[in-house]
């Protein structure tokens, strides 16, 4: 199996030394590592070009970008850059952030659940941060058996048949979603452990939070799904806020009735498997 994976990157100087050591420790090393450098400012890119130049499977591009932060769709964009990159003829394909450190087995470990079930899709570990007592804890962003956007690992025909990654925020919730619907296995692996330097949204301000609920609107939740979802955020942060700025984002698109990301029969298919998780953890 040929694995590739794709870190973009942005002003990552602080951890990027840190998980790319942690890549180059691996006890199965990827076939290529591309780092597609969002135009930094700071030193992202002298540190992954020195990483290059002593591993000829790590390489690295700058992507001359505007500096605008747009959560989501900039980060996507970056990686297509980077996957532009690629050799290609790979079996995996993985998105990395560059704020990681995986555990040395993770490739090695993942590889064999794709050899073991050859319906699997997507697999991942689990994402652990450090809270107030320097402890390593689950990162109660989402459930434990949900693939995480900085750790995601595709099968080629899955990446293929979801047609890629969405250039939106949510979209990685909306390609595991996909994956279901098309019939293929998602699995997360709790004993692969990765530690997540920078924990999610800890950037994120009021405006990335509307864009997230115009992201609820745009997969097609409907109105108490996408309430229940940014109710649950609200709750995660102790945050009474991120409600209103959701539920604010998700009535613009639909005033403005923004383009949907996936077809109504896919909607149809995420608010019924939505609605069953719901039901299960309540009963």
């Amino acid at each position: 199996m040929k694995l590739s994976i794709i870190i973009p990157a942005y002003n990552e100087e602080e951890h990027l030394a840190d998980c790319l050591s942690s890549f180059v420790s691996q006890t199965l090393l990827p076939d290529e590592l591309i780092i597609a450098d969002d135009n930094s400012t700071d030193d992202t890119f002298l540190i992954a070009q020195e990483f290059s130049e002593k591993y000829s499977w790590i390489k690295v591009y700058k992507n001359n970008t505007e500096s605008l932060h747009m959560p989501g769709s900039k980060v996507i964009n970056n990686f297509y850059f980077g996957l532009s990159h690629s050799e290609g003829n790979y079996d995996l394909l993985g998105k990395f952030d560059a704020d990681l450190l995986l555990p040395p087995n993770y490739f090695d470990e993942i590889k064999n659940y794709f050899q073991k079930f050859p319906n699997l899709g997507m697999c991942a570990g689990n994402v652990y941060v450090q809270n107030e007592n320097l402890e390593w804890v689950h990162e109660k962003i989402s459930d434990k058996e949900h693939i995480r956007g900085p750790v995601k690992l595709y099968s080629a025909e899955c990446f293929k048949k979801i047609g890629g990654l969405k250039a939106s925020i949510g979209w990685d919730t909306v390609d595991e979603l996909l994956a279901k619907y098309y019939g293929f296995r998602t699995l997360t692996i709790p004993s692969l452990k990765v530690k997540h330097l920078r924990p999610t949204g800890k950037s994120y301000n009021s405006k990335s939070r509307k864009i997230q609920g115009e992201a609820l609107y745009r997969m097609r939740y409907g109105f108490k799904l996408a309430f229940l979802s940014a109710l649950k955020m609200s709750v995660n942060y102790k945050d009474p806020k991120i409600l209103q700025e959701y539920m604010s984002g998700y009535f613009k698109a639909e005033k403005q009735k923004q383009p949907f990301l996936v077809s109504e029969e896919e909607g149809r298919f995420i608010r019924k498997f939505r609605w069953k998780n719901i039901r299960k953890k309540l009963f």
